[in-house]
């Protein structure tokens, strides 16, 4: 996987922060073969994804193997205002994980 597994953008629609992130994983269902050797592909996705503004949490998704590849998240929420603290983080079923700070503009 790559390096930055995460890109976020937050920012303040009226009394709302709207938050739209992308998540990179290859989230494999481990129904697939590979085509070139006729093997399955071993299961490989995000099962939580947690996000906390003030250390606050204001989502918790539990995903399965259904999400497509490099899932798109977007949500709003009440309670923010520009300049706070966001964090997204996600664990998979391989027990890796991934978190990313931004500030809501």
């Amino acid at each position: 996987m790559a390096d930055n597994k995460m890109k976020i953008r937050a920012w303040m629609t009226g009394d709302r922060a709207t938050v739209k992130a992308i998540l990179f994983h290859p989230m494999e269902t481990g129904l697939r073969k590979d085509k070139a050797t006729g093997q399955a592909i071993p299961a490989h996705y995000i099962t939580e994804v947690k996000c906390e503004h003030q250390d606050k949490n204001v989502l918790t998704c539990l995903w399965g193997p259904g999400v497509s590849k490099n899932p798109f998240l977007s949500f709003r929420f009440k309670g923010a205002k520009a300049g706070d603290s966001l964090k997204i983080s996600w664990v998979d079923n391989k027990g890796e994980s991934a978190t990313t700070t931004s500030t809501i503009g």
